[in-house]
């Protein structure tokens, strides 16, 4: 089994757009949730989300979009593109020039990639509904590429010439996590040399709305206190959007390539809930299941870990359920292993969330820290006995853990160690 490794990271994300500038967030703790002007009216009782800075995506016509410097499109790409899209090619840029590959290295039968979004619902109801009202030959003719599920690998394989393996996952939350394992496996495996490794979400109304229905979206309109997991007073999660890349290569690629990884990639495991299409198990064994098959896969026992980077979205149910997984998984090792949810800074990225808290992973691996767990107030008793830093800690880690979970109770746990 060959060993992974992550060579390169791509950001556009509520807490920057680049990898400097989101480690810096995460270290500081600074998050990137504002009072979103769509959500104003009176009749929405939600208020604040995770917005993406830089980009003007309001347009349903992507020639109106406004980009931030250093990104452009050809008319003939953009015409393709939702505003997920977009992000994750601007992540795939950055992904690209950080794993130092040349185009020879993307655009080979040995290199795939693997995505995860939710398409582009304000897309597809405008298209759907310009159909309706104006005839089926007025829609533009690349309206379904844009818009249905899988968009994003549509454009990103066709716009890059991406010639290995290419698919697109759909487990709500857990979503790219698993685009994350089975990318590894393929590697593992020996049937690919490199994968790219997407999560994108547009982020605006149509995406993050339709869950207040459920009553999983917070009503706090406070940015700073809005997003709290494992705070006794959360109330839901924040929605966000944006777009994370991350490289995946082999060991013989990166010994030939002669580069310096950020993390590898140890194994990872999967396990559902098989109770409830909405809510976790109240006991988390689903999750639970998911972390234990995660360490076998990956040789290591609890006394080898020393970060979780929980999947925790403040909402009253979900977090509980984590809390009680982590407790039955790491058992007596519960009070030193470090916790956090950095969605606590970022919002709730839905599919795009595996990706960018594994992408988190691999920095504060390669850089030395373990984020803090913003915004506690007051520790949920059922959060009692995790360690669970409230601030940012300096740590040389050397294995940690990333937890995502979905509707269907669908599991995702993937280990990433440091490079030595």
């Amino acid at each position: 089994m060959a060993r992974v490794f992550v060579t390169g990271l791509g950001f556009i994300t509520s807490i920057g757009n680049d990898s400097a500038t989101v480690e810096r967030n995460l270290r500081d703790l600074r998050h990137g949730i504002e009072p979103y002007a769509p959500f104003a009216a009176a009749g929405i009782p939600v208020k604040v989300s995770g917005t993406v800075k830089g980009f003007d995506t309001i347009s349903n016509d992507p020639e109106e979009w406004t980009l931030p410097a250093g990104y452009a499109f050809k008319r003939e790409l953009l015409r393709s593109m939702s505003p997920h899209v977009l992000y994750a090619s601007c992540a795939l840029q950055q992904a690209i020039a950080d794993a130092r590959l040349a185009p020879a290295d993307v655009s080979n039968d040995q290199t795939g990639l693997y995505a995860a979004s939710a398409g582009s619902p304000r897309l597809l109801a405008a298209n759907i509904q310009r159909m309706h009202q104006h005839g089926v030959m007025r829609c533009p003719p690349l309206a379904v590429v844009a818009s249905i599920a899988g968009a994003v690998q549509f454009n990103l394989v066709a716009h890059w010439k991406i010639k290995g393996s290419s698919t697109g996952f759909a487990s709500a939350c857990a979503s790219s996590a698993h685009a994350l394992g089975f990318a590894v496996d393929d590697i593992a495996l020996g049937r690919q040399d490199r994968m790219f490794v997407v999560g994108a979400e547009d982020g605006n109304v149509e995406t993050i709305l339709p869950f207040a229905s459920m009553r999983a979206l917070s009503l706090n309109p406070d940015p700073a206190t809005a997003s709290r997991p494992f705070d006794a007073a959360r109330d839901g999660f924040v929605g966000t959007g944006g777009g994370v890349v991350l490289v995946l290569e082999s060991e013989a690629e990166v010994l030939r390539r002669g580069v310096q990884p950020y993390c590898e990639i140890l194994g990872w495991g999967q396990a559902s809930d098989g109770h409830n299409v909405a809510m976790s198990h109240p006991e988390g064994l689903g999750l639970a299941s998911a972390m234990r098959r995660c360490l076998a896969a990956s040789r290591l026992t609890p006394a080898d870990l020393d970060y979780v980077n929980a999947h925790a979205t403040s909402t009253p149910i979900g977090d509980a359920s984590e809390c009680r997984a982590l407790h039955t998984v790491l058992g007596h090792e519960a009070a030193r292993v470090a916790v956090s949810s950095t969605k606590a800074l970022t919002g709730h990225g839905l599919s795009l969330a595996g990706a960018m808290e594994s992408a988190f992973c691999a920095l504060a691996l390669k850089r030395g820290f373990i984020p803090g767990s913003a915004h506690i107030a007051k520790l949920d008793p059922v959060a009692a006995g995790l360690n669970i830093p409230r601030t940012t800690e300096s740590a040389s880690l050397r294995t940690v853990l990333n937890n995502s979970s979905g509707f269907g109770g669908a599991n995702v746990a993937v280990a990433f160690s440091r490079v030595v």
